[in-house]
């Protein structure tokens, strides 16, 4: 690999085309998260590989390529999430009902509905949902990383999880059994 990244050091075009190769479905899977569908996913990517090849003499070779790379990709998706900011998908929260058992409707979907309903969610909510509950974020970080509040960080977060919650109910609407969620996203019987 450090060859690669040697000869991605000076430029060279084949080096720079297979390492895209080999760390494209990895980027991709990065940028769906934070993208409304595969073009915008597709234009992060892009923008992310633009932003290792420039940078890529800071690389450590101390530390795992991986990492590094997750990292520019999920800046490039935070940066357009910046720039296309739109936050006209709020809702109040008095307003979504309690909703069945989730976990009955998440043994029987795959990875890309799980996407797809993650893409479903306005930029506000699907950011903070990505940072915080799949990249591990904090609050705080992401308060810093959006240059938002982190009142409106939890916010955000506890929205997208509302609205997650109420289109798994509705997929599996005949499925689930009555149930309640708690203050705490807890299931309650």
């Amino acid at each position: 690999m450090q060859g690669i990244i040697n000869g991605c050091i000076r430029q060279d075009r084949s080096s720079q085309y297979v390492l895209y190769k080999e760390y494209y479905s990895y980027g991709m899977a990065i940028c769906r998260r934070y993208s409304l569908n595969d073009y915008d996913a597709a234009d992060v990517l892009n923008d992310g590989f633009l932003k290792v090849f420039t940078h890529i003499e800071k690389y450590d070779p101390e530390k795992p390529f991986k990492s590094w790379l997750g990292r520019i990709i999920t800046n490039t998706a935070i940066d357009h999430y910046r720039l296309n900011l739109k936050f006209s998908d709020h809702d109040d929260v008095d307003t979504h009902q309690h909703i069945g058992d989730a976990a009955a409707i998440y043994d029987q979907l795959a990875y890309k509905d799980l996407l797809t309903l993650i893409q479903g969610l306005s930029p506000a909510y699907r950011t903070v949902f990505n940072l915080y509950a799949i990249d591990g974020y904090s609050h705080d970080e992401i308060a810093e990383l959006l240059k938002i509040s982190a009142g409106t960080s939890k916010s955000n977060l506890f929205k997208a999880r509302q609205k997650l919650q109420e289109k798994l109910a509705l997929l599996g609407h005949k499925k689930t059994a009555d149930v309640a969620v708690d203050d705490d996203n807890n299931i309650k019987k």
